[in-house]
C-alpha cells in the first residue's frame, strides 16, 4: 500500500519534505509518518550518516537507520547543483511543512532560508531544528546529541549521583528534542487549519533540552528569595536505583505517605512509620538519602519474587528489571502487539517496535525505512517534472536513486502474538 493512501489517518494528506539527518529530525519526521503524514526523505547522494551505523543485512539499510525511518520516502538531491535545487522549490510548492536539520547560514547560502520558502509557499510549515536559537551567542554553532547533554546539565546530574560526570547511555537530548519538534510542528499545522497561514518554527536543542532537565531541576531556584538550590533531591541521591534484593534486582517506588506506612509495618519496622523525618512529602524529600538507604538495606532482606508479591499485595508499585534483550520478550509487549516483523521480497527478515501510540480512527502499517533514492523518479514525476528532465538529472549527478534490483519493498508484515 502506497503511503500516499491513507488518506483516513489523522495526518493522511500531508506532506512532510525531510531534509534531517543522523536522529534527532528523523525521530521527530518518524512520529509525523507514524501518523500518516507522506514524509519524503530528502538526502544527499552520500545519504544518512545512520544508514551505515550498526548492523546491517543490506549496505544502507544499518540498524540505526531501521530504527527511526519507517514510513517513509527517499529522493536523493545533490543541492549543490541548481537544477536540484529547482526541483526541491517544485516539492515545496506542494509541500505542508520543510524541516531540515541543516545550520541556517548553510540554508540561507542555498536559497532555502525561511523567508524565501514561506513566501512562496504561504501554507507552509518551515520547521528549522537547530542546535541553538536564531539571534542567541551560540547561533549557529554545531551540535549533537553529547554535547547537549553536557550544556543542559545532564552530565552534571550523573555527576551528582555518582560522583562522575557521564552522558546518558541513551541519545537522549536528540530523542527528546525530537519529541518537541514533533508536537512543534503538530500545532503549526492545527494553527494553520484555522489560519490558512503556515509559520517558521524553530526547534532549537539547547533550549528544548534545557527546559526538559529543568522540569524538576530548577526547584530551589524558582524561589530566588529562598536561596534554594537547583536540583530535585529525589532523583540526584545516589540510593536512587534499582534495589538488590536477596538474589537480583528490583525496582519499586513507594511514593505517597501510605505507600511508605504499609512498606515499614509490613517489614515490622513500625517506628520508622512513624517517623517525622517520613512521615510527608516534605519531610522525606529532606531526608532522601537516609530514607533510601534504610530501605535499600531492608530490600536485600527478601526474593524479588517475594518483594513482588509484598508489593502486590500493598499496593505499591513495583517491578522487575528487563534487560534490552528481555524486552522483546515482556509478556505486555508480546500481548499488544508491539513489535512487528516485516520480510522483503529477497526473504530478508527484519524486526521493529510500532508507534506505541494507539488511535482508534487512524492506523498506520509500519513500512521498511526507504533504500537510498528509492523513490527518487515516483515523486519527481509525481511534482511534474518530466521525464526528460529527470533523466538529465540523473544523467548529472543532480538526483540518484536505487538501483533497479535495490526496489523492493517490505512484502508482509507479521504481527506477533
Amino acid at each position: 500500500m502506497s503511503l500516499l493512501s491513507y488518506t483516513n489517518t489523522a495526518l493522511g494528506g500531508i506532506r512532510v519534505l525531510d531534509l534531517t539527518s543522523v536522529v534527532f529530525g528523523p525521530y521527530a519526521s518518524q512520529i509525523l509518518a507514524d501518523y500518516g503524514a507522506d514524509v519524503v526523505k530528502i538526502e544527499s547522494p552520500a545519504g544518512d550518516s545512520t544508514r551505515n551505523t550498526g548492523p546491517a543485512i543490506e549496505t544502507g539499510l544499518s540498524a540505526i537507520f531501521l530504527g527511526i525511518n519507517r514510513n517513509k520516502r527517499s529522493v536523493v538531491l545533490d543541492l549543490k547543483q541548481e537544477s536540484a535545487r529547482n526541483a526541491l522549490l517544485t516539492l515545496v510548492d506542494q509541500a505542508d511543512v520543510f524541516m531540515h536539520s541543516i545550520r541556517p547560514q548553510k540554508m540561507a547560502r542555498l536559497g532555502l532560508d525561511p523567508e524565501t520558502l514561506c513566501a512562496r509557499n504561504p501554507r507552509l510549515i518551515y520547521a528549522g531544528l537547530h542546535g541553538f536559537g536564531n539571534g542567541g551567542a551560540y547561533e549557529g554553532h554545531p551540535a549533537y546529541d553529547d554535547t547537549i547533554q553536557g550544556l543542559s546539565g545532564v552530565a552534571d546530574i550523573v555527576r551528582r549521583q555518582t560522583g562522575t560526570p557521564r552522558y546518558l547511555p541513551t541519545i537522549a537530548a536528540d530523542k527528546t528534542c525530537g519529541l518537541i519538534a514533533a508536537h512543534a510542528i503538530l500545532a503549526a499545522l492545527f494553527q494553520r487549519e484555522r489560519s490558512g497561514q503556515g509559520q517558521f518554527v524553530e526547534i532549537p536543542m539547547f533550549e528544548s533540552m534545557t527546559s526538559y532537565m529543568l522540569v524538576e531541576h530548577l526547584y530551589g531556584k524558582h524561589l530566588p528569595a529562598t536561596g534554594e538550590a537547583a536540583g530535585y533531591p529525589r532523583i540526584l541521591t545516589p540510593w536512587r536505583k534499582p534495589y538488590q534484593t536477596a538474589d537480583g534486582y528490583i525496582c519499586i517506588m513507594p511514593y505517597t505517605d501510605t505507600h511508605w506506612k504499609r512498606f515499614f509495618e509490613g517489614n515490622g519496622q513500625a517506628a520508622l512509620a512513624a517517623d517525622p523525618r517520613f512521615t510527608s512529602i516534605s519531610a522525606r524529600t529532606r531526608h532522601i538519602d537516609q530514607l533510601y538507604e534504610i530501605a535499600g538495606t531492608t530490600m536485600l532482606q527478601r526474593s524479588t519474587q517475594e518483594w513482588l508479591d509484598f508489593c502486590a499485595q500493598n499496593e505499591i508499585p513495583a517491578t522487575r528489571v528487563n534487560s534490552l534483550e528481555d524486552l522483546d520478550q515482556d509478556e505486555h509487549l508480546r500481548s499488544v502487539n508491539f513489535f512487528v516483523e516485516m520480510q522483503d521480497d529477497h526473504d530478508n527478515t527484519y524486526r521493529f517496535t510500532r508507534n506505541p501510540v494507539v488511535m482508534e480512527k487512524s492506523r498506520v502499517p509500519p513500512t521498511m525505512p526507504p533504500r537510498l533514492g528509492e523513490h527518487t523518479q515516483e515523486i519527481l514525476l509525481q511534482s511534474g517534472l518530466s521525464q526528460a528532465r529527470i533523466d538529465q538529472m540523473l544523467q548529472t549527478g543532480a538526483a540518484g536513486r536505487a538501483q533497479a534490483t535495490q526496489a523492493a519493498h517490505a512484502i508482509s508484515i507479521k504481527e506477533e502474538q
